[in-house]
């Protein structure tokens, strides 16, 4: 992986904002984390997702904007962006830049686009260097630690199971981990979904999450658990990759 590293660094003169990680391919990413301080509409986490704080403000502005009548439904898709700009960016980093980004949920900041969905993500500052790696728990376990378990405590209150977002969060874990990892023919699913219990004896709340099956010769990333989006008007379908053999169609 630090050959990889090596690869994506960037000349002097482009921007890398956050992450030497975050350009090329990767350069939506500047607009996704960024500093604290250059996010001056970031609201603390603690604060956004304390009772009648924003949190719930910008599901109403989500729900009003898809036309969502289930509330489970319309939270599960809000957090699809939230997981997506959180864990992309910060595997990006961990992988590419051997970069271990500052992602605890009590330090970090997160401001919306107008309709209430995430845009952007502050942290305090550019984090550590850590060392490189191609071990699933290893890439993701101060990710799990510092942050997810906060953030799928705070979602299970609005009535979506832990297991939902456990899986809401897997597909993206899943695809920066065969983005990045060392071995490009891989085909088998990741340790990290396969093994009950976390490397310090722990429940491993990612098992099952995701699985690959053969569907009319085509290899797919299956869920275990169906985000709901099929509830939503104008949403389109993930395909294959849904766990409900009722909503697998063409995406």
């Amino acid at each position: 992986m630090a050959s990889a590293a090596r690869h994506i660094m960037p000349m002097e003169s482009e921007p890398v904002g956050l992450s030497p990680a975050f350009v090329g391919d990767h350069a939506w990413c500047q607009e996704r984390m960024m500093l604290s301080a250059d996010l001056p509409d970031g609201i603390p986490l603690p604060t956004f997702f304390a009772a009648g704080g924003e949190f719930e403000h910008a599901i109403e502005r989500y729900m009003a904007k898809s036309n969502g009548t289930d509330r489970r439904a319309v939270v599960s898709m809000w957090s699809l962006y939230y997981f997506s700009g959180l864990t992309i960016p910060y595997l990006l980093a961990r992988r590419l830049a051997n970069q271990s980004l500052p992602v605890d949920f009590r330090s970090m900041t997160i401001a919306l686009h107008p309709d209430g969905l995430p845009r952007a993500f502050g942290v305090p500052h550019k984090g550590t260097t850590c060392a490189a790696t191609d071990d699933s728990f290893e890439s993701v376990s101060d990710l799990m630690e510092t942050h997810l378990n906060e953030t799928v405590a705070r979602l299970k209150g609005c009535g979506l199971s832990a297991k939902l977002c456990w899986n809401n969060a897997a597909v993206y874990v899943d695809y920066v981990m065969r983005l990045t990892s060392a071995d490009k023919s891989m085909e088998n699913d990741l340790p990290l979904f396969i093994r009950g219990c976390l490397p310090d004896g722990g429940v491993n709340p990612f098992c099952g999450c995701v699985h690959y099956v053969e569907d009319e010769g085509e290899r797919v990333a299956r869920r275990k658990i169906c985000c709901l989006r099929y509830m939503l008007p104008g949403i389109p379908s993930c395909g294959k990759r849904c766990a409900l053999p009722s909503q697998r169609t063409p995406s």
